[in-house]
């Protein structure tokens, strides 16, 4: 998914990593140089589900704009990882 608004410099990447060890989901985030942030999570369904709706507002100083979502299929990533 990419997350874009102002999301980058609001604490995002490390409450995404908090939300998703929270509800066991695996995969990553990071920034992108164009200010969005990307992520990929991977779990049970209803896991990431919330994941998603997380993200749609993302942390207090946050203010999302848009999200994109992609479906692909499993890497089988074993943790949650915040990425440069």
């Amino acid at each position: 998914m990419v997350v874009h608004g102002r999301v980058q410099g609001v604490f995002f990447r490390g409450s995404t990593e908090d939300e998703a060890r929270r509800r066991g989901v695996t995969g990553w985030v990071r920034n992108r140089r164009d200010g969005s942030v990307e992520a990929v999570f991977e779990g049970a369904d209803e896991a990431v589900a919330a994941m998603l709706r997380f993200c749609e507002r993302g942390p207090g100083a946050a203010r999302v704009d848009r999200l994109e979502s992609f479906e692909e299929s499993p890497e089988g990533l074993r943790d949650f990882s915040v990425r440069g």
